[in-house]
């Protein structure tokens, strides 16, 4: 097998995801690298100011069906799949009149992100990627003579490897490996998604992006992996500042983010071992913050901290002088990150907010798969929940029942939520049965629970738990509903006038 470097001399650019383009592009125009790509990443690349083939110019053939058809081309593949040691191989290419690729460089169409939030069928189609998995796959298969980059986290160590002359044959190995892993979990997405069911197998692969301090407890290794092909979420998050992240932050990080993302409002969770100590959703993210921060003050000192909308200085104010060990949101304003940087201990971080397909768990021996649970996948909202005591709640009392259903699935089981104003006052979690869970919401909660409302992850099995809201003056509930004790439970809520709506829908979170 050729161990040297394969020096590169022309390269194929195809890129959904533009992100990174500036890190190499400028390096191979420096060696004088020929570039071939397509559509709007020619673009970019001519906006860095570098020269750029277009594909349409190599293959003699414009684009078709939409763009269906640019890449799949004989003058495309061939110059992938060349083996450039391979004298046969050679000599056909120089008949054609065919150059070959000494480095592709293809990310594909956001096909998970896309129908994580799209329920359009053909919109979802159209992102279902063809000529730059065909590409990844040749030049994987032909990594003996071309490298194969999918991923813009792969561009820092590439940029070393061309201005060192190539890159060896491991390094195109280990590439090639990666660049199958990507395909055969994208294939996997797509399958899912075709059946409406978990794939039959399962193909996880991922890259150890750092090894952290220790796990859980100091005596325990860890490390940070990323899915192969993902660049969402916490394990995906850019640190903009702040002391290494710790095992234990970023299960809390995920924790808090999952608190927040499926509020319509600008919303803020505070999280401590993975439970929320304040959630609350208002139309200023600072106010958001004051008022999630109100609910347990005592439990927020050292907590993380999760916003769904853009972090301000006002946000930052109210922050300033509040231990945090982390705060999570899309996006700092620029005057946010100059009052944060002034706390250098504060973990500071930026997340992409798109939900995954489908989450696995580790269990002894194997794994369990399961979809995300979300509530745009149930439609479990207000619309369409049962009124079965009580009269119909007011708009204002409807949105507190609804902020306080959707709280409480980012809280573990048994879970109770009380709200009032789209603020928690109190959260009552992990119990091991659901009337402990009720009194230690109304024991946070204290005199706020009068007139406050309350959620349930699951329904409830006998009375006493709703009689103890009750108690404590809570004025409408929400639940799935679904016990053998329904009747009697709707009846305890009925004779007390409280109003109780059913969705039908559980949200366990163990």
């Amino acid at each position: 097998m050729p161990d040297k470097p394969i020096q590169i001399k022309r390269a194929l650019i195809s890129v959904s995801d533009k992100s990174g383009l500036e890190i190499i592009i400028p390096v191979l125009a420096k060696l004088n690298i020929e570039i071939v790509s397509t559509g709007s990443t020619a673009q970019v690349i001519r906006d860095l100011g570098v020269k750029v083939k277009d594909v349409s110019t190599v293959t003699n053939f414009k684009e078709m069906l939409d763009g269906r058809v640019k890449t799949l081309h004989p003058n495309i593949h061939a110059g992938l799949l060349a083996d450039t040691f391979n004298k046969e191989h050679l000599d056909q290419l120089g008949t054609m009149g065919i150059d070959p690729f000494q480095l592709l460089i293809v990310n594909l169409y956001p096909f998970a992100q896309t129908i994580a939030s799209v329920k359009d069928f053909d919109q979802c189609i159209e992102q279902i990627d063809v000529g730059g998995p065909a590409m990844v796959r040749a030049a994987a298969k032909n990594f003996n003579s071309v490298a194969v980059l999918t991923s813009p986290t792969q561009y820092h160590s590439a940029v070393s490897a061309i201005d060192s002359g190539g890159f060896d044959y491991a390094t195109r190995k280990k590439l090639a490996s990666e660049a199958f892993a990507h395909t055969a979990q994208y294939d996997s997405v797509i399958a899912s998604w075709f059946s409406g069911e978990l794939p039959s197998s399962l193909n996880l692969t991922a890259t150890k992006i750092s090894e952290l301090r220790y796990g859980e407890n100091p005596q325990q290794k860890a490390a940070l992996f990323v899915r192969d092909g993902q660049s969402n979420g916490i394990a995906n998050a850019i640190q903009l500042q702040g002391k290494e992240l710790s095992f234990n932050n970023l299960v809390d990080a995920d924790a808090a983010w999952r608190a927040v993302l499926e509020h319509d409002l600008s919303t803020v969770a505070i999280i401590k071992h993975t439970n929320p100590c304040g959630i609350a959703s208002h139309d200023d993210i600072a106010t958001a913050y004051e008022l999630a921060h109100g609910c347990d003050p005592t439990s927020a000192f050292g907590g993380v901290v999760a916003a769904n909308r853009e972090v301000t200085a006002e946000f930052a104010t109210a922050n300033a002088n509040i231990f945090t060990e982390v705060i999570i949101a899309p996006s700092y304003t620029t005057k946010a990150l100059e009052m944060l940087a002034k706390r250098a201990n504060l973990r500071v971080l930026a997340a992409k907010p798109e939900v995954d397909q489908f989450e696995v768990k580790m269990i002894s021996g194997g794994f369990l798969v399961q979809d995300i649970d979300t509530f745009d996948s149930t439609g479990d909202l207000s619309g369409n929940w049962k009124l079965v005591s009580g009269s119909a709640a007011d708009k204002s009392t409807l949105a507190d029942l609804e902020f306080a259903w959707r709280s409480v699935r980012a809280v573990k089981s048994n879970a109770i939520v009380l709200a009032k104003d789209l603020t928690t006052v109190g959260i009552g979690m992990g119990q091991v049965n659901r009337v402990d869970s009720v009194q230690l919401a109304v024991q946070r909660a204290r005199l706020r629970s009068q007139g406050s409302v309350a959620a349930s992850d699951a329904f409830f099995p006998f009375k006493d738990g709703v009689l103890a809201l009750i108690d404590a003056g809570v004025k409408a509930i929400v639940h799935p509903g679904g016990s053998i004790r329904d009747q009697e439970v709707i009846e305890a809520a009925e004779s007390a006038g409280v109003t109780m709506y059913t969705t039908g829908v559980r949200h366990f979170w163990h």
